[in-house]
């Protein structure tokens, strides 16, 4: 189960996002910015915080055990399915990136949660591997969104 978190995580926050935004440009053409920044909300906050939220929401899976966590308390795991509320919520709201001009409105949550949430987990000494994924994931689709939203920023008071 350990690889298969690994190849989706990379898959929703690297692969998928430039994948995507590769075939639109050569199909479609575009802005690069707005392109790679739509599907990096819609993999990246969309998919991989709606899945996450699933599986938290679920119970399946703990939050505190990706951090390290061989045993979960009662309070662990309300507090985790109460996060899987909020990812299920972010990531829905990610989903609809695809939507002509909803990108950068329904990224902002999302994006700026994983940048910050990658932010805090950086300078953690002794992350597990899952840990690690997770931060530099983070960082990256959260970045993604921050050059989004800078993009879009300039371009609207230009």
């Amino acid at each position: 189960m350990a690889v298969g978190y690994f190849i989706v995580v990379l898959l929703q926050t690297v692969v998928l996002p430039i994948v995507s935004g590769v075939i639109e440009l050569a199909v479609v053409g575009g802005d690069p910015v707005l392109v790679f920044g739509k599907w990096f909300v819609f993999w990246g906050v969309g998919t991989r915080l709606f899945l996450a939220g699933i599986v938290q929401v679920s119970g399946r899976a703990s939050t505190a055990q990706i951090l390290g966590a061989t045993a979960t308390t009662g309070a662990e795991r309300q507090l985790t399915a109460e996060l899987g509320t909020a990812n299920l919520a972010m990531g829905f709201a990610g989903l609809f990136a695809l939507v002509p001009g909803w990108a950068l409105p329904v990224g902002l949550a999302g994006g700026l949660f994983l940048l910050i949430a990658g932010l805090m987990h950086v300078a953690k000494k002794d992350k597990n591997a899952k840990e690690t994924l997770a931060t530099w994931t983070d960082l990256v689709v959260g970045l993604a969104v921050a050059v989004l939203a800078v993009y879009t920023l300039v371009r609207v008071l230009a």
